[in-house]
């Protein structure tokens, strides 16, 4: 009678890597475990990378949004004059903002004055869009003032006006330089309305790292802007930044209560919800299609494990004459495919993570190679290809692969662990 031994006990770890080194020549298959191997590593480094680059372009996406707007803005739904002219400002704007500030979880509020001009400089013109907004309050935009990448003294700001570095490329103006302003909605006169033309000085350059942001916006002091775009003792909207902007719902019912009647809310994930909808819908498709390469990499596994139970039929044979159960062969062959998708996960794991850690250079020698050109920041946005490694993206990719590798090594084991000894040697 077998005597029965511990589940993966040495002696199997001996013979399962005695048949994975075994060159062809002697019944092994190291050329289809190479195979298997590499296209594991492969698909592992790919599903790593396409999620790290996802995580890192939502959180870049998230992140832009957050430091250069605010998390909520309150607009008025319109009242009329005596005249019966619709009018949307905020004439007590100082109280509504005074009144959302005392809500819980809300950090800050302030009115601006917002409006769509031209902006000319050295006979270039652009289409900007100018905030209207006091000092102290554009410092609660990280984003916007960031000694880093700002360039200036933004504590000069009431003497001038900040501008994007795409507005200022665009114009080819700098520090110092005078930008001038183009509203058609200017002063009224017998003979109709005339455009209202001033000329500002260049205080503060900013970079958002967003390009439609930098192409296409300015700010100006508030009471600046109310004599420019003739809102004398009026705002255009409340912009309110709250402590969990991530989870801005939960203060839409308290804001817009405290915002008074005639008052709408609208929140930045109001504003790109259908961007970030469409992305996790991509999010997930991409998943899928690469989980789908992972599998087929993985029955690569498969193959080599039918070829080498086919080429050791005679030693499955002598093996189990010599008392080793169906339980200890299957548990060698099981050890022979599962050793190869651990050693493809980890290699795919350390691939995927050095190309997340050094996405900036990789990517720069590919536009080299490419000629430049490569990522263009006025189509996608953001002026770089972002990647963020997080815990649960990579936990999840080695799940999957380790998953797949194992469920697919169990077939061709047992095969090999029902193989009749008598069968396998009838003809040896």
């Amino acid at each position: 009678m077998a005597r029965r031994t511990a589940p993966f006990a040495g002696f199997e770890w001996m013979i399962a890597w005695r048949y994975l080194r075994a060159k062809r020549a002697e019944g092994g298959v190291s050329v289809m475990t190479w195979i298997s191997l590499v296209g594991i590593t492969l698909a592992v480094f790919a599903l790593i990378a396409t999620l790290a680059v996802r995580s890192g372009f939502r959180a870049e996406f998230v992140d832009t949004i957050l430091g250069a707007n605010a998390h909520a803005s309150v607009y008025s739904g319109g009242t009329q004059d005596a005249a019966g002219n619709s009018i949307r400002t905020f004439q007590d704007f100082e109280e509504r903002a005074a009144s959302i500030a005392e809500v819980e979880g809300v950090t800050h509020a302030a009115a601006i004055v917002r409006g769509q001009v031209m902006a000319n400089a050295n006979g270039r013109n652009s289409g900007v869009e100018v905030f209207g907004t006091r000092a102290e309050d554009l410092q609660t935009l990280p984003r916007i003032v960031d000694p880093e990448t700002g360039i200036g003294n933004i504590d000069e700001y009431d003497s001038g006006i900040a501008i994007g570095s795409g507005v200022a490329r665009e114009l080819g103006v700098g520090l110092g330089d005078q930008v001038k302003l183009i509203s058609p909605d200017g002063v009224k006169t017998a003979f109709g309305q005339s455009p209202r033309v001033k000329s500002y000085d260049v205080i503060y350059v900013f970079s958002a790292g967003r390009y439609d942001i930098d192409r296409t916006r300015i700010y100006m002091p508030f009471e600046e802007a109310q004599l420019y775009f003739n809102r004398e003792g009026q705002a255009d909207e409340i912009e309110v930044m709250v402590e969990n902007p991530e989870n801005i719902g939960q203060y839409r019912a308290a804001i817009a209560a405290a915002a008074g009647e005639g008052a709408y809310l609208w929140t930045w994930q109001d504003a790109s919800g259908g961007f970030l909808s469409a992305l996790e819908v991509e999010d997930n498709v991409m998943f899928v299609i690469l989980s789908i390469l992972v599998l087929i990499a993985a029955m690569n596994i498969t193959s080599g494990l039918i070829m080498l139970v086919k080429n050791k039929g005679r030693d499955i044979g002598i093996l189990r004459t010599m008392g080793l159960t169906e339980g200890a062969v299957l548990r060698v062959f099981f050890i022979c495919g599962a050793f190869t998708g651990i050693i493809g996960t980890v290699a795919g794991v350390i691939l995927g993570c050095l190309f997340a850690i050094y996405i900036d250079p990789i990517f720069s020698a590919v536009n080299f190679v490419a000629g430049g050109g490569v990522w263009d920041p006025s189509v996608r946005g953001l002026y770089q290809l972002p990647a963020k490694l997080e815990f649960g993206d990579v936990m999840s990719a080695v799940g999957l692969s380790l998953g797949l590798s194992f469920l697919v090594t169990i077939f061709p084991a047992r095969r090999a662990a029902r193989m009749n000894p008598v069968e396998a040697l009838r003809y040896e």
